[in-house]
């Protein structure tokens, strides 16, 4: 009679509330020492006591699953079912923070998704430390932002699985919840530049962009001019060993013209030479945008065959926990039957 849900109960999820926890963990708890001795005959005002007393989370540990306190009063507030008030008076407790963390929880098992989303996001500003006992019974250290993170998105938590929750987006295009507002927000805007800023920085980078290859023009133009002004002041210069000035007139025209020649084929070759390069990198940048836009097709096939994937999984474990839960209600009510 102990461990049966108080008769003016309702049912959570369409089912008992002390069913929401498995049965093996449930059975574990009505064996634990904690449960007989702290639980026994707890209302909801003894249970705030209780709850004060807490100095760790976790949900099952050890080789044999023992309980955490933790744990045995989530089950006891499943049974006797508290009214919602005490529930949100649980979460907006500001000096106890492992109260705060047992009515998140609790809430998180039986509320709906926006009363979830209402009581729990608040939350997301509290980064005070708890420890938390892993399976292994060891403690870790954790905050509480992460643990109401856990609790919103996370399958299990504790030891127990959760029910689902619809997406945080959806119930914002039905207009039941407002969009989220961080308090990172206001940092992230003091800290970024404005528009204006931004606009001003890239006109003085284009501008002293243009400086750089006006400069690099006209430094082209006084190496050609001094190049042509060397050859010329050669072809003037006296032959020194043998010969006249005269004598090598026939050459020096040869050269001069040759020099010509060059001078004016040059700015046509470098010209084809630019247009072959701008060619070269309009290929390049087009191969890139093709290589990225068939990454990012590749990576949407594997997003989407993983959310598939995951999705049939979660399917299959649904119906088998339903399975079992109907498996163990049916033995749990023959069992009654015999007994009576």
């Amino acid at each position: 009679m102990a461990n049966r849900t108080v008769k003016d109960a309702k049912n959570v999820h369409g089912t008992n509330p002390q069913y929401l926890i498995e049965k093996i963990i449930r059975s574990r708890i009505y064996d634990s020492k904690y449960w007989k001795e702290q639980c026994f005959a707890l209302t909801a005002e003894l249970l705030v006591d209780k709850a004060m007393d807490i100095r760790f989370l976790g949900g099952v540990f050890g080789g044999n699953i023992k309980p955490t306190p933790f744990l045995c009063l989530t089950l006891k507030m499943l049974q006797i079912q508290p009214e919602k008030d005490i529930v949100v008076e649980f979460i907006k407790n500001e000096e106890f923070k492992y109260v705060r963390a047992l009515g998140a929880f609790y809430l998180r098992l039986t509320g709906s998704s926006l009363d979830c989303y209402k009581y729990l996001e608040p939350l997301y500003n509290d980064n005070r430390k708890l420890r938390r006992q892993n399976r292994m019974g060891h403690y870790e250290l954790v905050h509480m932002d992460e643990f109401i993170d856990d609790l919103l998105r996370e399958e299990r938590v504790c030891d127990i699985i959760l029910p689902r929750i619809q997406k945080r987006h959806v119930l914002e295009e039905n207009n039941e919840l407002e969009p989220k507002v961080s308090a990172l927000d206001d940092d992230l805007d003091e800290e970024m530049p404005s528009d204006d800023e931004n606009l001003e920085e890239i006109a003085e980078a284009l501008k002293a962009k243009e400086r750089g290859k006006k400069m690099e023009t006209i430094k082209t133009r006084e190496s050609k001019r001094d190049r042509s002004a060397s050859r010329e002041r050669q072809m003037e210069k006296p032959k020194e060993a043998g010969g006249t000035h005269r004598d090598r007139g026939p050459e020096r025209h040869r050269d001069y013209d040759r020099s010509r020649d060059y001078e004016r084929r040059e700015p046509l070759a470098d010209h084809r030479y630019k247009e072959r390069e701008a060619r070269e990198k309009d290929r390049d940048r087009q191969r890139r945008h093709d290589r990225d836009r068939q990454d990012d097709r590749d990576r949407r096939h594997a997003d989407r065959d993983r959310e598939r994937e995951k999705d049939r999984d979660r399917d299959y474990r649904e119906r088998d926990y339903d399975r079992n839960r109907e498996r163990e209600y049916e033995r749990e009510r023959d069992y009654d039957r015999r007994r009576r």
